[in-house]
């Protein structure tokens, strides 16, 4: 076993799912995987289970099928017990449509093994505005999104709602993950602002964020919703709420 585990949540992405995972287990640090899948119809498990058989150098490729789409959040929640289980040290979030680069991986790690952070997140606005193929409305909406969490919060990250995140062990056993609320892309903002209420340090490393070539987006307008008013009453629980280690 190697000591970082990359955990990329799939919904029909079998037009991604053997590239991405290619494009890991090619980088010269070797990382593990794991899939966990939300029962996609169009066989992207079936995939997996294929790269499973035929077996891969030096990593381990782990998948997690559960039945049907149950959210971003409670994915990552269930990826993080699994690498908490299997005594992983880095723990990585990443999409599975190329969106996060591969080899930025390597800087994620670095950031939290001899950076000093806690968590390392890809950002995309940490150096300007780092985003290419969104539509203009989309790269504005995403990019005020984060002035608005930052505003509410007084989070000191510049790109709260970024999914390309390392953890280290002891962040994701020290928070409660049963009391993580968010299930859509919220979820992203609402780990890093219990990370920081808990004392860990978070660092930003800059990426391109390069928005998906093949496959559906699962962006929609509740995803927006959840994060816009549930940001305000995540901060406002905050303040009645005591921050002690699971």
């Amino acid at each position: 076993m190697n000591d970082s585990l990359v955990i990329i949540p799939t919904f029909n992405e079998k037009d991604n799912i053997r590239l991405i995972i290619d494009a890991v287990i090619n980088l010269p640090k070797p990382f593990d995987i794991l899939i966990v899948d939300d029962g996609s119809p169009d066989g992207t498990g079936e995939i997996v289970k294929e790269i499973q058989v035929a077996g891969l150098p030096n990593r381990t490729l782990h998948l997690i099928e559960r039945q049907g789409k149950l959210g971003l959040g409670t994915a990552y929640i269930r990826g993080f017990k699994f690498a908490i289980e299997k005594g992983y040290d880095y723990i990585f979030e990443m999409d599975a449509d190329f969106s996060h680069n591969p080899k930025d991986l390597l800087k994620l790690y670095e950031a939290c093994t001899t950076g000093g952070s806690d968590v390392a997140v890809g950002s995309r606005y940490i150096s300007g505005v780092n985003v290419v193929n969104w539509p203009m409305g989309r790269v504005i909406m995403s990019y005020f999104a984060s002035i608005y969490v930052r505003f509410i919060t007084g989070m000191p990250v510049n790109d709260t709602t970024a999914g390309f995140v390392c953890f280290k062990r002891i962040v994701l056993q020290t928070i409660d993950l049963e009391n993580i609320k968010f299930i859509g892309y919220a979820f992203q903002i609402e780990m890093k602002f219990t990370a920081l209420k808990f004392g860990f340090k978070i660092s930003e490393v800059p990426i391109v964020f390069t928005d998906r070539t093949r496959g559906k987006s699962k962006m929609s307008g509740s995803i927006f919703k959840e994060a816009f008013f549930g940001v305000i009453k995540m901060k406002v629980d905050s303040l009645f709420k005591k921050y002690v280690p699971a």
